[in-house]
């Protein structure tokens, strides 16, 4: 069996991914790069960006610092043609089980994160002829999940967001699409794992309610936005793209051991 390497079809593409130094983030750089694309992490640290990646700090939170950081990736690439919407963060429980504050916060990350980044990043997108933005979504938007009601939410205007935002700016050349993973095998994942009573047997539960039978990986995540980010998708925006082993749309019988 030969193994080829990815087609350089993102050569020359300046990519900017937010939440770039870990998980699904790092998987999405690290595959942007293999495929010819220059690549800026923004995150909170720069620990864990891939080799070959401009690093910029900041976090989605703080508009000042986004637009710093994105100006800074705009310097260090000579522009920006391809923004990933990556960063966000967990929530657990139903309506009951989280206050305010914890609404708030969640909102503020993964929502009005992709906001500010991509309000910051419009003047460069707006100039480049293969403008791109890719929106990490998830399961969640469209798929009612137990015990992520907040998670949930935050997902489904994610969503929503990314089609209002392909209508709004298809007539400028930018596209705007998202991806929709299912459960991933992330270190954020393994952390819930980890809390479980059993985590064996919560991690063969996440399993199999995937149809495929294994969690997504984080490379998996990825080559789904190179395809979204890639100029050869030329004719694809406002599509929510499931990366979720057909979680969300197949129905099949439950394995027999006979």
């Amino acid at each position: 069996m030969t193994t080829s390497t990815p087609a350089l079809e993102l050569d020359g593409v300046r990519a900017v991914v937010t939440g770039g130094a870990s998980g699904i983030g790092a998987a999405i750089a690290t595959a942007m790069l293999a495929r010819g694309a220059r690549v800026t992490s923004i995150d909170r640290s720069t620990d864990g960006v891939p080799e070959g990646a401009h690093a910029e700090v900041a976090d989605v939170t703080d508009d000042a610092a986004v637009r710093r950081a994105i100006d800074g990736a705009a310097a260090a690439m000579d522009g920006i043609d391809v923004v990933v919407n990556n960063a966000g963060i967990g929530a657990q429980g139903t309506v009951a089980d989280n206050d305010d504050a914890e609404w708030l916060r969640v909102l503020d990350v993964n929502v009005l994160g992709i906001v500010r980044v991509t309000r910051a990043a419009l003047p460069y997108l707006q100039t480049s002829e293969r403008a791109a933005v890719v929106n990490t979504c998830s399961i969640a938007a469209w798929t009612g999940l137990p015990a992520r009601a907040l998670y949930s939410a935050s997902k489904g205007a994610v969503q929503s967001l990314t089609l209002a935002m392909a209508a709004d700016h298809v007539r400028e050349g930018i596209r705007v699409n998202c991806v929709n993973p299912g459960t991933v095998d992330t270190p954020w994942v393994g952390r819930l794992l980890d809390q479980a009573d059993d985590p064996a047997a919560e991690r063969a539960a996440l399993e199999a309610r995937q149809p495929t039978g294994r969690l997504v990986s984080p490379e998996a995540v990825a080559h789904a936005v190179c395809y979204l980010a890639s100029p050869l998708a030329a004719a694809t925006t406002g599509e929510a793209l499931a990366v979720d082993g057909g979680m969300h749309g197949l129905r099949v019988r439950p394995r027999s051991d006979s």
